[in-house]
């Protein structure tokens, strides 16, 4: 008589069950960029980049007069979205589309956009969302003043400084840049952002 042997499955060890039902940590910096160099140098580029926006924002709001002056200044009575959208500066093929833009809720959120990116970014939190909105906004404005056409305000058609702003914004968000000093990695460890990836 021959006997059969019923091969044996080895329990999956608990660690292994652990990993298929909990989430990845949230990767650190520190595993990302590996010298204490690099994660100082985007730490300072987080900065940089998150003071434009949060500079936009003060300069149109009360008119410190660099880009704005006082009597055009959001708090008394400017439109920055409006302004911009109805200036000689927006140009080109999508010229119409812009200016049907040009309304009051366009101000609300071109100026909350300013201010949260600015924040977020100097922060070092809700670095994706930044990065995404960032990028849009830039991109948008990149288009209206369409540097395409001959004697455009651009002095390269292809990559000006709103293109720079989406790629360092993409950057800083990618790298974690918000771990170096910043609220980074305290933002990853809520239980809300662990939850919701895409609130990193």
């Amino acid at each position: 008589m021959t006997t059969h042997t019923v091969p044996t499955v080895a329990p999956r060890t608990a660690s292994a069950a652990r990993s298929q039902t909990e989430p990845r940590a949230i990767p650190a910096q520190k595993e990302i960029v590996t010298t204490a160099t690099g994660r100082y140098a985007l730490a300072v580029t987080r900065f940089a980049t998150g003071f434009i926006f949060l500079w936009a924002f003060l300069d149109k709001t009360f008119g410190l007069g660099f880009s704005t002056p006082l009597d055009r200044a959001w708090i008394n009575g400017g439109t920055p979205a409006q302004g911009f959208l109805n200036s000689p500066g927006v140009t080109g093929p999508l010229a119409p589309w812009f200016q049907g833009m040009a309304t009051p809720l366009a101000d609300w959120l071109f100026m909350a956009g300013m201010l949260g990116i600015g924040l977020a970014v100097m922060l070092g939190v809700g670095l994706r969302i930044s990065a995404v909105a960032g990028a849009v906004m830039m991109l948008l404005m990149y288009l209206a003043e369409w540097p395409f056409a001959a004697n455009a305000g651009s002095t390269n058609p292809l990559v000006d400084y709103h293109i720079v702003y989406a790629l360092a914004l993409i950057v800083v968000a990618v790298l974690a840049a918000g771990d170096t000093w910043g609220l980074g990695g305290w933002w990853k460890s809520l239980p809300i952002v662990q939850r919701f990836r895409w609130l990193v």
